[in-house]
This record gives structure tokens, sequence and C-alpha cells, in this order.
């Protein structure tokens, strides 16, 4: 079988920045929908007509996976106005911003808390790997049609590049992620 929009495909990987930091390895094969919202589109292109056993490797520029780093979703607000117990690496939904932080920082992204000070915070709405280019070696372990429940939520169920929630609360009733 080769791959064609809606499959599922098992791969194995290796994701290095440009200078050859390991940032992320599947030794075992992870499952994605093709064809939907798990795989960046630089990637599912790449897949395109390739069968099990075929072995892989991309450069990947920003603009093609998580985009520039942009300094306007860096937000340096009060640390009064979170609880205590936020700590570095939490992420807090835009939407779930307390009262008070800046008006400007956009509701439908993630921040993620990078730098804790007495008295700021440093929120970035940057994705981890915003401005960075980056090297995938993959191989294609198994291809399977995709179930209907699959086509439907056009996942496998698999978010490797998205965000995924950390936290279910921010302590005072904000939600973290």
């Amino acid at each position: 079988m080769k791959i064609k929009p809606p499959c599922i495909v098992a791969l194995t990987w290796t994701l290095q920045d440009t200078l050859g930091e390991e940032l992320d390895v599947l030794d075992e094969a992870v499952e994605f929908f093709v064809g939907g919202d798990d795989l960046l589109q630089v990637i599912e292109d790449a897949l395109q007509g390739h069968q099990a056993g075929d072995s892989l490797e991309l450069q990947i520029e920003p603009e093609d996976g998580f985009g520039d780093f942009d300094e306007n979703l860096m937000f340096l607000e009060s640390r009064q106005l979170f609880p205590a117990e936020l700590e570095e690496g939490m992420t807090i939904e835009g939407a779930s911003l307390p009262a008070g932080c800046n008006p400007d920082a956009p509701k439908d992204v993630l921040f993620t808390v990078t730098e804790l000070y007495p008295e700021h915070v440093v929120l970035d709405g940057n994705h981890p790997l915003a401005g960075i280019a980056l090297r995938l070696t993959f191989k294609i372990e198994a291809i399977r049609e995709a179930t209907s429940e699959e086509i439907k939520r056009r996942s496998a169920g698999t978010g490797f590049f998205k965000i995924q929630a950390v936290h279910t609360k921010l302590p005072g009733n904000q939600t973290l992620h």
C-alpha cells in the first residue's frame, strides 16, 4: 500500500535542529493520520506515494514548521497577578490569563511561562520550536486504511506537533495546559 490520504502511517524518527542536537526521538512506531491534523503539511507532502520500509530525510524551515519567532508574542506581566504555585514551563491559554494582564495578549494563543522573577512573569506565546530549522529523519514502519472515526476527527489521536495539555487547572480557577 502506498501512502495517499486518508490513511494512517506508523513512523519512527529522529528530530534534530540544524546543529545536530536531538529534539525528539521516536524509537517505537507511532501512528499519524495523513490528510488531517496530525502532521505538518511538509511532512505529509514528503510521505505521498511512499510505502512501508521507506526512509526519508527532511529539512524543515521555520516557515514550513512552526513559524518564525515573533517577539510580539512575548509578554512581561506582574507576578502578583498569578498564584504562588505558578512554575516555569506551565502553559496558560490566552483566554484564561488573569485580569490585569496586557489586553494585547492574544486570546487564541497558548502561553508558556518561560521565566519567573519576584516581580514579573515572562509569557511566551510562540511554539517552542518557532524560529528553528529542523532536520527530520524518519522511517515508515506501517501503513493502514483510516477508520471512519479517524477520518471524522482527522486524527489518529496523536498530537506530537501540537502543544498538549500538561495541567488541567491553574490555581485560582485559571485553565492551564
